[in-house]
């Protein structure tokens, strides 16, 4: 680009920057929902769509997390592309495509399409997502860009909380393929309002793009997050040798490259900065732990307890209330005490919540008990999540926030794509060997074929088919599929319990106090860059 078309930007920039609306920062919000929306609303209808599709636990994982990957696997690559080529641009196209893979999604004649259609939407939701923040960063500064970054973040988290009820709603109306649908709408108002309300060119990049680089990026996240969700299937050595063997090749060529590019995709040496890495770490468990503890707590509420599936979706209710309550606030917390303070504040309420579901969620619970674990952990989502995102986009200058806003994309994208994976693996795992113990230790369904029994075993649904084709077994099974459910949950629980243990360690002993943090903030961003 010439001096003269480097003079036009930046005069873009300062303008939009001077006056940024309300209007403007609802429309980022609403084009970041349709992505939290579409994380959670196959959650609830995975009961449906294990019988509709015949589908595996592990294939219902696999369902369950696609947005996830595609998402997560994309947004470093993609929020690059939008600092050098157009945030907007980039909004526009990933909001408008959303549309026709929703529609894949909702009429997908296989698991396998499902899967596809789900993967697809979480690419063009990479394209959409990043950008909303990485313009907030350019747009606002200083205490302004904390209470944005507030409300994107609670809000946000909030709709992926609210996903499972209208999904268990609209499953009480149509069929299972219409939670993919929900959308729709959203994302058509959404493309409208930011084609004419969100600026053009705010601080973007002139430094060409390191796309091999982004291709590693992919390949190192893409490989990472299948190989999880294949860890518990039999059979798959091969494929995992190959998952794994990627994920190291592709992640060492990755770091050599960032090393060495003139112009990284993603500069290590910022994200060395404690303000950055520990942020990232700590977010990634954070909302991680968000979306493993909705991905349970649905089949729970479900297979369990025998919730209806709108009952199961209004159930987490407490835990969207609790993040959009709390997350405005959270913005004050970290202007007053420090972003250490009030992550660590939010680790003991999901810790609280996990402990919640660990230690009370049995077959007889009452919705007290449901409620308050979600209750927990929201508030600990909204206390937490503000910090950890507004901690990336103030460590790295305005003209790299593609690099921030990526990262913090992966918070919520990778970390629940890997908690969801290790808990639905754990899950799966524990659900299996419990059930063959069951079975071995009944003479009855010991007389079954081994078929049979390799069904009973491969997922709750699979247990309630068989138990509808032997009405004679059919309490003992079902006895038998909720008795291993709950065995292969306590799994669950208790990897979120190490996980957010650990992430609270790590930001006690690594994350700067309140006074250190600033004198790195003004460091990292000076006056001229905010």
């Amino acid at each position: 680009m010439d001096a003269g078309g480097r003079a036009a930007r930046s005069a873009s920039s300062g303008t939009a920057r001077r006056a940024p609306t309300g209007r403007v920062l609802a429309t980022l919000i609403l084009v970041a929902a349709v992505a939290n929306l579409n994380l959670s609303v196959a959650n609830v209808a995975l009961p449906d769509i294990g019988d509709a599709l015949d589908a595996s636990q592990v294939q219902l994982n696999l369902v369950a997390v696609g947005y996830s990957l595609g998402l997560s696997a994309s947004v470093l690559y993609l929020g690059a592309v939008g600092d050098r080529y157009g945030r907007k641009l980039l909004l526009l196209i990933g909001t408008g495509l959303t549309v026709p893979f929703s529609l894949l999604a909702a009429w997908a004649p296989s698991v396998e399409v499902l899967f596809v259609a789900r993967l697809g939407g979480g690419l063009c939701a990479g394209m959409a997502f990043p950008t909303t923040l990485a313009l907030i960063s350019a747009l606002w500064s200083g205490p302004g860009r904390t209470r944005a970054i507030a409300l994107w973040s609670g809000i946000g988290a909030a709709f992926a909380a609210l996903g499972p009820l209208a999904a268990g709603w609209s499953l009480t109306q149509f069929w299972w393929g219409s939670v993919f649908l929900l959308t729709v709408p959203l994302a058509a108002v959404a493309f409208v309002l930011a084609i004419v309300l969100v600026p053009s060119h705010v601080n973007e990049s002139v430094e060409p793009v390191d796309h091999l680089g982004g291709v590693l990026s992919v390949l190192l996240v893409g490989s990472l997050v299948m190989g999880i969700n294949l860890l518990a299937v039999p059979g798959r050595a091969g494929l995992l040798a190959v998952l794994g063997g990627t994920v190291v090749g592709a992640g060492t060529w990755f770091v050599l490259r960032q090393l060495r590019a003139e112009n990284p995709l993603y500069d290590l040496r910022v994200a060395a900065r404690p303000t950055f890495w520990v942020a990232a770490v700590a977010g990634l468990i954070i909302f991680g732990s968000l979306m493993g503890a909705m991905y349970i707590g649905q089949l729970f509420m479900q297979n369990v307890l025998g919730y209806s599936s709108v009952a199961a979706g209004a159930a987490i209710l407490p835990g969207a209330v609790g993040m959009v309550l709390v997350a405005p606030r959270s913005a004050a917390l970290v202007e007053r005490h420090g972003s250490r303070a009030t992550m660590l504040s939010g680790y003991v309420f999901v810790l609280l919540g996990f402990l919640v579901m660990l230690l009370l969620w049995r077959e007889d619970v009452g919705y007290w008990a449901v409620g308050l674990a979600y209750l927990l952990v929201g508030v600990g989502v909204g206390l937490s999540g503000t910090p950890a995102s507004n901690s990336l986009t103030g460590s790295v200058p305005v003209q790299r926030v593609g690099m921030a806003s990526g990262t913090a994309d992966l918070q919520r994208d990778l970390g629940g794509a890997i908690m969801q994976s290790a808990f639905g693996a754990l899950l799966a795992a524990g659900y299996a060997s419990s059930m063959a113990t069951a079975i071995s230790g009944d003479s009855d369904l010991s007389d079954l074929t081994a078929s049979t029994q390799a069904t009973l075993e491969k997922s709750f649904a699979g247990a309630e088919s068989i138990a509808s084709q032997y009405p004679q077994y059919s309490d003992e099974i079902v006895a038998a599929a909720r008795e291993s459910f709950l065995a292969g949950d306590q799994w669950a629980y208790l990897a979120g319990i190490v996980a957010v243990l650990l992430g609270s360690l790590l930001v006690l002993l690594a994350f700067p106090r309140r006074d250190r943090e600033r004198e790195l903030r003004a460091r990292y961003q000076p006056p001229s860059e905010t």
